[in-house]
């Protein structure tokens, strides 16, 4: 076995770039046709995604160069507005069981023409699976992002045997192995997880397919500046006016 370098993991974090960009590019086109819809519907995108998958809700939600119809649902939400204690966030049973999602589907308030993209490497836990759930009984469009691997030879959590992938419109695979680490170890063991990088390419990707289309139906897309450049703030607050209410700023 080898010893882990950093040009070792980039090497395998370019490899996967490389397969999942090709070996996704339908399904990101798919996605990101369920989202135009969503938008020219009056609709917002509502990213979820928990434990280290809350980054690919934060590269759709609230970002520069994002879209601006977005909004982040996070597990700390049933804590910050939701009145649940603080030590609620404690443990891994929050994510793992299913009784804080119809809690954070109420805080998140979707409208009908919403559209729903959740993340999880896994697939597997409580509470993703049942906000996926509650997603499509009210008649959400879904995207979810995966591991494929990984989700195929583990157990679902929740007690309906399904997985993120069952539920969703469009699945994109983001290419991580089972366990999600790249790098073999001299000791045993693997290390240097994949899917952060993989699961932001997918959304970055999905927002340049949003934005082409609109802008070929004439449209200009709704996207952040950075609040770091002159008229950022501005420009964001008159953007955010139209969705006032709907979309969430939080840490």
């Amino acid at each position: 076995m080898s010893t882990p370098s950093a040009s070792e993991f980039a090497a395998a974090a370019h490899a996967a770039i490389e397969r999942v960009s090709k070996e996704q590019a339908e399904g990101v086109v798919r996605a990101a046709e369920l989202i135009v819809a969503a938008l020219a519907a009056g609709g917002i995108v509502q990213a979820f995604g928990t434990g280290h998958s809350e980054a690919l809700a934060m590269e759709l939600a609230g970002r520069a160069g994002g879209l601006v119809p977005s909004n982040r649902i996070a597990l700390r939400d049933v804590v910050l507005f939701g009145g649940r204690p603080l030590e609620t966030l404690q443990g891994p049973e929050l994510e793992r069981g299913t009784d804080s999602a119809a809690l954070l589907y109420e805080l998140a308030a979707p409208q009908p023409a919403d559209v729903f993209v959740i993340a999880s490497n896994s697939g597997v836990n409580g509470c993703v699976v049942e906000l996926a759930r509650l997603a499509k009984e009210n008649g959400h469009p879904l995207i979810a992002i995966t591991s494929a691997e990984h989700t195929a030879r583990v157990q679902p959590k929740h007690p309906s045997g399904l997985r993120l992938r069952d539920l969703a419109d469009v699945t994109l695979d983001n290419g991580a192995p089972y366990g999600d680490a790249v790098l073999s170890m001299s000791g045993g063991g693997k290390a240097c997880g994949i899917s952060s990088i993989t699961a932001a390419l997918l959304a970055q990707q999905i927002i340049a397919e949003v934005i082409a289309r609109i802008q070929a139906g004439g449209g200009v897309p709704p996207i952040y500046l950075s609040a770091n450049i002159p008229g950022g703030d501005e420009h964001n607050r008159v953007l955010e006016a139209r969705y006032a209410g709907r979309i969430r700023r939080t840490a």
